[in-house]
């Protein structure tokens, strides 16, 4: 190992990498990481983080609107674009840099530079125009928005990287694809003003997901004034003299809007990194195949988060990088666990969800009982908003377990993640009905559901 540069070099610097980088450094292993772009990867610099802090400045107006109620009076209501940008930006370049810290803290030396492999133990950085040699590489380059060139106009829309720095606010949008980032920024731009329409291609938004969760959101996004095509998709984007953009849909119809924002799925970063030519086997859209452990079909390189054909969730990355420090420096294999995975949809209402919706679990198991609740929140009684929230468990009829939980409303998000304990630890129906509620709150409707809204037993309803 002493003939190497580094015990470990890792290419990609988001929380996956960075994780990894750190955790092994700690360990007094001899470690760089090399990050083309800036420290924090997609969640940080341009996924989750600046997204729930756009979200958040998205639901002030419902909050303005709901204090009347309360007795608060308050006064007329502005909002400036480049500030929010500008506030956002600065809490960016903090966490970038803790990232970088972290690992250099840690022991770990880090490049500003692109990677490449040159052999299966050789990395060309090219900022640097040098070659350094390690032991144990390390993939965690991520994922970015798929591009869709076969979209005339294409070059005219935007993605969600650049959706968070534009330079002023739209007054009009059209955001295509169905899936949590589409609706996230559909319910972003809304809130802030936007005139706001979502195209989809599907029957209805967030596929896999719940389907009475699916519905209930559509609804509401509806009701608050999203305007949601489905079974439509873009055919041509023009540019008009105006410098709007004609947006030409398949239902014949044509929208007139300032941006076309186009959320269709994403696809993993590993293009002109030399792995093809060390051997590395790519699935068919291009993402690095690994097996259980995370480890390729070439011995000493490995990879994690989103640049694998596995879960693409930044909690996933971290958790993946981990279990790479115990198998490959700890001499403890150790493989992800990625059953059972809490996620959150931030949309207004959030969504939460954890384990099987309705539909998979009717697929698996024969006899399937759902408890299901539909509510009025108690924080929307005296503001008067006409919102439901949705509390929903889906359980296995014979041994009783708890095998999907989701939630649509207030803290939804919250809530998923203390569901994913009980749900992971395999608890019953009658380990929540022994739990003793806390009240007055939403989450009560949790524990306190003690017969079955309906069952379904081999795919029928009764």
């Amino acid at each position: 190992m002493a003939a190497y540069d580094y015990d470990l070099f890792v290419i990609g610097g988001g929380s996956g990498g960075v994780r990894a980088a750190r955790v092994a450094a700690a360990l007094g292993k001899r470690v760089a990481i090399a990050e083309e772009y800036r420290f924090g990867g997609t969640c940080v610099i341009r996924g989750c983080v600046p997204k729930k802090l756009y979200v958040y400045a998205s639901q002030f107006p419902e909050h303005f609107a709901d204090a009347a109620g309360y007795g608060w009076t308050v006064p007329e209501a502005s909002f400036d674009w480049p500030t929010l940008v500008a506030n956002k930006d600065k809490e960016i370049a903090r966490l970038e840099a803790i990232y970088k810290k972290n690992v250099e803290g840690s022991g770990g030396e880090t490049f500003h530079s692109r990677a490449v492999l040159v052999d299966t133990h050789s990395i060309y950085l090219v900022a640097e125009d040098r070659t350094v040699s390690a032991d144990q590489i390390l993939i965690a380059t991520g994922g970015r928005p798929a591009p869709h060139p076969a979209l005339p106009g294409h070059e005219y829309c935007i993605f969600s990287n650049e959706a968070f720095d534009l330079k002023e606010l739209p007054k009009a949008i059209m955001i295509e694809g169905g899936g949590y980032i589409a609706v996230e920024f559909a319910n972003i731009f809304h809130g802030l003003g936007v005139d706001t329409t979502l195209v989809y291609r599907g029957q209805e938004i967030l596929s896999r997901f719940d389907m009475d969760l699916r519905r209930s959101l559509h609804e509401t996004m509806e009701r608050k004034g999203i305007r949601i095509l489905c079974h439509a998709v873009s055919e041509s984007v023009r540019k008009t003299p105006e410098g709007k953009l004609d947006a030409q849909l398949t239902t014949g119809e044509t929208l007139t809007v300032d941006q076309v924002m186009l959320a269709i799925g994403r696809i993993p970063n590993t293009e002109n990194m030399g792995l093809e030519g060390v051997g590395v086997e790519l699935s068919k859209t291009g993402a690095i195949v690994v097996d259980k452990y995370s480890r390729t079909n070439v011995d000493n390189i490995w990879a994690i988060g989103d640049v694998t054909h596995r879960v693409q969730l930044t909690p996933v990355a971290i958790h993946e990088a981990m279990c790479f420090v115990e198998t490959a420096f700890k001499d403890n294999p150790t493989a992800p666990d990625h059953d059972t995975i809490p996620t959150a949809v931030f949309s207004q209402p959030e969504i939460g969800t954890v384990g099987l919706s309705e539909d998979d679990a009717i697929e698996r198991y024969p006899d399937v009982e759902v408890y299901r609740a539909s509510f009025r929140p108690m924080r929307h009684t005296l503001s008067g908003r006409d919102e439901k929230m949705l509390i929903k468990l889906v359980v296995d009829g014979v041994s009783r377990k708890v095998i999907g939980a989701h939630i649509l409303g207030p803290d939804a998000g919250e809530m998923a993640q203390l569901l994913g304990i009980p749900l992971k630890a395999g608890l019953t129906k009658d380990d929540f009905d022994r739990t003793m509620a806390v009240h007055p709150t939403a989450a009560e409707e949790l524990v306190t559901m003690y017969k079955p809204t309906y069952r379904v037993k081999n795919g029928e309803r009764v």
